[in-house]
């Protein structure tokens, strides 16, 4: 009670609107973090590839799990994930609790590999195992859905929290329809117009003037904003259900007036069905942390192997802590609102602004803008090193030098986020932002995924089978999604779209394996060890990771029963 307090005296003895102290305070954090950063940043080296994309191999533990959990926690997962919530329940916490089995299986599968061959980029690891051919795909695979799908995702879901967060409408004063092209513009269209073009510009300079380390300096800061925001949120919309009785009250009461809400136990019906878990989901995960270049290019900064296990089990520890802020809003916000008509996606937006007094609503806002800022600097620096380590420096000018590069690289950030702006308020209308984000990831993370582990655990595979994965796997996906005889032909069976992708998985690495026997590489690839970075691995790793393990199978027991 003391934070409601503290913001009660604030508005007393500052007697301001409610949307000015919020004005304020997201103004005052956001401040803060970006002197913050740049003073602890002012001399880091970023005229070079390895400094500008990698932080010059120098990231700490800290750093690592701070970037990986901001890079992770946009709002797409703020919103999106409380929307799942809002729809089904604690059942979707399921994206948060499997990502901690994969984060172990990159301690100690994908990262001492990735590291011993010093990779910037997976496609450049994918050169390394097959061809240029199949680097070159990747690259564009990538190039393509971060510029349409990703960022834009990143934008529009963004927009949608911040305008109900801070009530921009009342902010801006833009509450009648404005005349465009001789047509009347809607002011909520306007505001989200508006919005995306705000934090697509913040996001192009962040990304523009700062290499990776920069970037994960940056989400550290706003990431323990965003730990300290999320929970305190749920805090005080337990209180507002207990009608300030307290947060334990508040529990109760959810439980009793809808217990099937909060079970772990996904039933067919839902997004995540239970036997998903085993399949889709596990495999959309394991690309995500695995394999994913927005995610992964902070762990390949690790300044050592040691350091880069320790980064991400410790990432793996704080999604243990993530359904408390992404998915009890969500349940909370359903119980609160769901004789209101409002939609699953605007529901987390305005729990923030009834709960939260006025100044810590600012200050929220401005760690949400992190977020997405951190998620959307994460995709461009993912991008400007797909483009210029692989299509630059291979096709485009193969002699440039390491500033050439790195100034190319800039330049089509700017293009790609432009694009990003363009195509962002396009998204309105979807039934479920986050459902949505994960069906379209489906179509290319499974296909490299499966890629990248036939390459790993078979060495006689050819650059043949990696062509024709990422080719068949592309395909039938895609057909599988938006060829309405193989869609009906799929519903009709009773087959559950992430059991599909598992299908198309086990298809793909069989696929490959025969290649691989029918036409074997003449000598069997290995991985070269560059020493790039000690790989000296952590002591802990392996005791850590069976902890984590247990504390996953615990949680799930404890909301089944």
């Amino acid at each position: 009670m003391l934070l409601d307090q503290w913001g009660e005296f604030l508005q007393s003895v500052i007697p301001l609107p409610m949307t000015t102290w919020i004005f304020i305070s997201f103004l005052s954090f956001t401040g803060f973090a970006a002197l913050l950063t740049w003073w602890i940043t002012r001399r880091d080296e970023r005229a070079s590839s390895d400094g500008f994309f990698l932080g010059g191999r120098s990231l700490t533990f800290p750093i690592i799990a701070g970037s990986l959990l901001l890079t992770n926690l946009s709002t797409e997962q703020m919103v999106g994930l409380n929307g799942a919530a809002f729809n089904d329940g604690l059942s979707v916490m399921a994206w948060e609790v499997i990502a901690v089995l994969a984060l172990i299986v990159m301690t100690l599968f994908f990262l001492p590999r990735f590291l011993k061959g010093g990779v910037t980029t997976v496609p450049q690891f994918l050169e390394l195992r097959y061809d240029r051919a199949t680097q070159s795909m990747a690259n564009f695979i990538f190039l393509f859905a971060y510029a349409f799908l990703l960022l834009p995702i990143i934008l529009y879901s963004g927009a949608v929290g911040l305008s109900h967060m801070m009530d921009l409408q009342a902010l801006t004063g833009i509450d009648e329809p404005v005349s465009l092209f001789g047509s009347m513009i809607p002011p909520e269209t306007v505001i989200l117009w508006l919005t995306v073009v705000v934090i697509g510009v913040l996001g192009l300079l962040y990304s523009r003037f700062g290499g990776l380390r920069t970037l994960a300096v940056l989400d550290t800061i706003n990431g323990v904003g965003l730990l300290v925001g999320g929970i305190t949120i749920a805090y005080f919309a337990l209180n507002k259900v207990s009608d300030g009785a307290g947060f334990v009250e508040g529990w109760s009461i959810l439980r009793e007036a809808a217990p099937d809400r909060l079970s772990s136990i996904g039933g067919k019906d839902q997004s995540v069905p239970f036997s998903t878990l085993f399949t889709g989901v596990a495999l959309l995960n394991l690309f995500y942390w695995c394999t994913n270049q927005q995610i992964i290019q902070r762990t390949l900064g690790a300044s050592s192997l040691a350091e880069g296990q320790k980064g991400v089990l410790l990432t793996a520890a704080l999604k243990l802590l993530g359904p408390i802020y992404l998915v009890i809003p969500g349940i909370i916000a359903y119980h609160l609102y769901k004789d209101t008509g409002i939609g699953a996606d605007l529901a987390y937006g305005k729990l923030v602004f009834d709960v939260l007094p006025a100044p810590l609503t600012g200050f929220f806002a401005a760690v949400m803008v992190g977020a997405i800022l951190s998620s959307f600097n994460a995709g461009l620096n993912s991008t400007s090193a797909l483009f210029s380590l692989g299509l630059y420096k291979h096709i485009i000018n193969p002699e440039g030098s390491e500033k050439q590069m790195v100034r190319a690289a800039k330049v089509f950030v700017v293009s790609i986020a432009v694009m990003a702006m363009l195509i962002a308020p396009l998204l309105a209308g979807q039934e479920s932002i986050f459902k949505y984000l994960q069906k379209m990831n489906g179509i290319y993370f499974i296909p490299i995924f499966a890629v990248v582990v036939v390459g790993l655990l078979n060495r006689k595979v050819p650059a043949l089978a990696g062509r024709v994965g990422l080719g068949v796997g592309i395909v039938v996906i895609a057909l599988g999604y938006f060829f309405p005889p193989a869609a009906a032909a799929i519903s009709a069976a009773g087959i559950h779209e992430f059991h599909f992708l598992g299908i198309v998985f086990a298809l793909l690495v069989a696929l490959m394996l025969v290649i691989g026997k029918l036409q074997p590489r003449a000598e069997p690839w290995h991985m070269v060890y560059t020493k790039e970075v000690d790989l000296t691995p952590w002591k802990g790793a392996k005791w850590a990771s069976l902890i984590l393990l247990f504390l996953v199978i615990a949680i799930y027991v404890f909301f089944a029963i």
